[in-house]
Formats: C-alpha cells, sequence, structure tokens
C-alpha cells in the first residue's frame, strides 16, 4: 500500500526532521491517545488509519478507525461527543500520535458512557471503578 504521507529517509529525519512521516504498523494503522486539552486527563487509546488521519487533520476532529467494526470512525458523529482537535503531536519515531482535545456533547469519550475509556483502577488484580 503506498501512502500520501512522504516516507522519512533518515532516522535523524524520522526523529527530527520537519515532516510528518507516520509509520502505520503492518495492518496500517498508527496508536493515537486522547487527553483532555485542558485537564490532561487520558481520555481514551484508539487507533487510526491513513484515512482517518488525513481527515483528522483536514477537519481538526478526531476520526479513528474501528479494528471491531471495521470502519472509519468520526468521533461523536452519532454519539455527539466529538473531540476537536486543540494540538496534534507524535513520539519521536512517528509510531504513535496524542490528540489534545476538547470533548464535545456531555463532555465523555467512552461508550459505556463514561468520561475516560481508563474508568477503573487495579487494585490487587482486581478492578475498582473510580470517577
Amino acid at each position: 500500500m503506498t501512502s500520501s504521507f512522504p516516507t522519512a529517509r533518515s532516522a535523524e529525519a524520522l526523529e527530527q526532521g520537519n515532516s510528518l512521516s507516520p509509520r502505520f504498523d503492518a495492518n496500517g494503522l498508527i496508536a493515537a491517545v486522547a487527553t483532555h486539552a485542558e485537564t490532561g486527563e487520558v481520555l481514551m487509546l484508539a487507533w487510526m488509519n491513513e484515512e482517518a488521519l488525513k481527515l483528522t487533520l483536514s477537519t481538526g476532529e478526531a476520526h479513528y478507525w474501528s479494528r471491531s467494526r471495521g470502519e472509519l470512525w468520526h468521533k461523536g458523529a452519532t454519539s455527539g461527543q466529538v473531540q476537536v482537535i486543540d494540538e496534534m503531536r507524535v513520539d519521536c519515531d512517528q509510531d504513535a500520535i496524542w490528540l489534545k482535545v476538547f470533548p464535545q456533547g456531555d463532555g465523555g469519550a467512552c461508550h459505556t458512557g463514561a468520561r475516560s475509556c481508563f474508568y477503573r483502577v487495579v487494585e490487587g488484580g482486581k478492578l475498582v471503578k473510580r470517577p
């Protein structure tokens, strides 16, 4: 599969250059972590394919690839929990994306209705719900 994003010509270009050269995995996906732009709270971990990343860049709203449904997913299109991008970052080797977002609607991010997908704490090997 040919990407419309440029390929970094060296490790230095990848890590220090100014070109967005995302390194999608063998399934054509890249991890995307969304955090609340004001509070820093981790909201969710999702996946993007090239199309989702392009749409996120062009619309300013988060788009993901749903691995369970096998389809493009505009976050909040049906729930109203749209994630408006405040800032997008990539990690050092461009194989993960960090989205700082302003959640819309009721401010939730999780399909369960929770504000964050990380609403449970592991204590002694058991899960405990926490806001």
